[in-house]
């Protein structure tokens, strides 16, 4: 199961206390107190593993090293060891108790949630003319301790969209490593299947239908998946009879959903195109042209149309 909304805890580590320490050898008497070291701070890394967010689903507090105490003969403490949690790419971090978000949106971007708490001064740094023998230190300083609210926004580079029984699934095991279940009925597919393309990430979203958007069948859940994507890759069957109309309907659920999925960046695939003839598809993909710019016909069954769609994936994975 795909964890994609999940909280939990996480402190960064308390400062090292300072020391209070005298030299006893004859020449050089004085204070040789260290300091205390820093706390752990604690960070998230993106990572391109979707599944990330499993690690947090029983175990909800983190906390960081604690800094250690300094030590006499002017040994500063050993600082904290930081804590570097792995989350997926496309996560925000949102800080509960401010509303801050952070949205981590490159493979291996890395940033800090919660802050170490700084070390304490030993006595060494007190001395003066005045005070040759200080007694003073100070205590390590607490690190940040938030909650954290992770929310996978973004779950794959390309969504797969379209109506049921289209031919995504056989797409995304052609051009990919999934698995995704293949029949000929609707709703095949019950939750969003992933693949892998290089550093691409392609996810088939469940088939969508009239009225999606108002919550008929699972629409509201399919168009969610959807709003999570960069990139759509429209599926239209070549068997359909109103192949326009299909189009359509698709369209008009993801613009009142939300009209912004409207500007997602769209390739129109014609899929199975080995059942009709060259002549009706070259009338088909005219049909396209005033709706899109990118129309792409194929089948898994031709191996150049596959060449062709790999040619546009490389293109895409280069740019990320």
């Amino acid at each position: 199961m795909l964890i994609d909304d999940i909280s939990i805890s996480v402190s960064a580590g308390k400062g090292g206390k300072g020391a209070v320490s005298f030299s006893d050898i004859k020449m050089s008497l004085g204070p040789t107190g260290g300091g205390g070291g820093r706390g752990g701070s604690v960070y998230l890394e993106a990572v391109a593993d979707l599944g990330a967010l499993r690690q947090f689903r029983s175990h909800k507090r983190f906390p960081a090293e604690d800094g250690r105490d300094g030590r006499s003969a002017f040994r500063d403490g050993h600082n904290g060891k930081d804590l570097i949690l792995k989350v997926p790419r496309g996560t925000a971090a949102t800080k509960i108790s401010t509303g801050e978000t952070y949205e981590l949106t490159k493979l291996g971007e890395v940033i800090m949630v919660a802050r170490g708490g700084r070390g304490g001064k030993g006595n060494f740094l007190y001395r003066s003319a005045h005070n040759t023998s200080p007694r003073e230190f100070q205590p390590g300083l607490p690190g940040e301790s938030i909650d954290l609210r992770l929310e996978l926004k973004l779950i794959a580079d390309i969504g797969l969209i379209g109506l049921p029984n289209i031919g995504k699934s056989s797409f995304l095991n052609e051009v990919t490593n999934a698995e995704s279940r293949v029949a000929n009925y609707a709703f095949t597919t019950l939750d969003p299947h992933l693949g892998t393309y290089h550093n691409l990430i392609l996810a088939d979203i469940p088939g969508l239908i009239e009225g999606a958007s108002s919550g008929k069948g699972l629409g509201i859940k399919f168009l969610r998946h959807v709003e999570r994507t960069t990139t759509l890759f429209h599926f239209v069957s070549a068997e359909s009879t109103t192949p326009i109309a299909d189009y359509k309907t698709v369209r008009k659920e993801l613009k009142a959903y939300n009209p912004k999925l409207l500007k997602k960046k769209e390739y129109v695939i014609i899929s199975k195109t080995d059942t009709i003839d060259k002549k009706q598809l070259k009338v088909m993909i005219a049909k396209f042209k005033p709706h899109s710019k990118n129309v792409i016909p194929i089948s898994i069954y031709d191996p150049e149309a596959i060449e062709h769609i790999r040619t546009v994936l490389n293109k895409m994975s280069s740019q990320i």
